[in-house]
């Protein structure tokens, strides 16, 4: 025989259960949303927000270890680059549109639709991993050495290959 003791707490599961589908289905619904509005931009702006909150976290956390402060003047400063890096990558994206609507003006097909906007996401990002390369540093921990140079192949890549179509585009 059950206790009535028990018919509480069954019913505080049902509703943590129903509370927990509810927070999944808006993380789902605002994942797709923006993954529609993104388009091929979703993977590069979502690594560029992860790294951004890592980078600030982890330069936080070497506060201690480079013998600084805290200070609400340089948080503040920080959150302001990061927005600024999310801007550039909005900047991308106009140019991207800019592109593309001159090319359809004059007749032309443009096979992309945000390939200035990723090149500097990706930027964006492995300058990121290399700040959190370097905090992680920082704060003490060993750091194997060719992780640091993996990113900054990827970074000069990025650039190279940018500059590489924009060669071709002035031919």
């Amino acid at each position: 025989m059950r206790r009535s003791g028990n018919r509480p707490i069954e019913e505080r599961k049902v509703r943590i259960v129903k509370k927990m589908d509810a927070i999944k289905a808006v993380i789902t619904a605002v994942l797709s949303f923006l993954s529609g509005l993104l388009g091929v931009l979703y993977i590069p702006v979502g690594l560029l927000v992860a790294c951004n909150l890592i980078d600030y976290i982890t330069g936080l956390m070497a506060v201690p270890s480079r013998a600084e402060k805290v200070s609400s003047y340089k948080s503040m400063r920080g959150i302001l680059k990061k927005i600024c890096m999310w801007l550039l990558v909005i900047v991308g994206a106009i140019l991207d549109q800019l592109i593309k609507y001159s090319a359809q003006t004059i007749g032309l097909e443009v096979p992309f639709t945000f390939l200035v906007a990723c090149i500097v996401a990706i930027w964006l990002v492995c300058n990121e991993l290399i700040s959190i390369l370097e905090n992680i540093s920082d704060i003490g921990v060993p750091m194997p050495a060719f992780l640091r140079k993996i990113v900054i192949y990827i970074k000069d890549q990025t650039e190279i290959e940018f500059e590489d179509k924009e060669s071709e585009e002035e031919k």
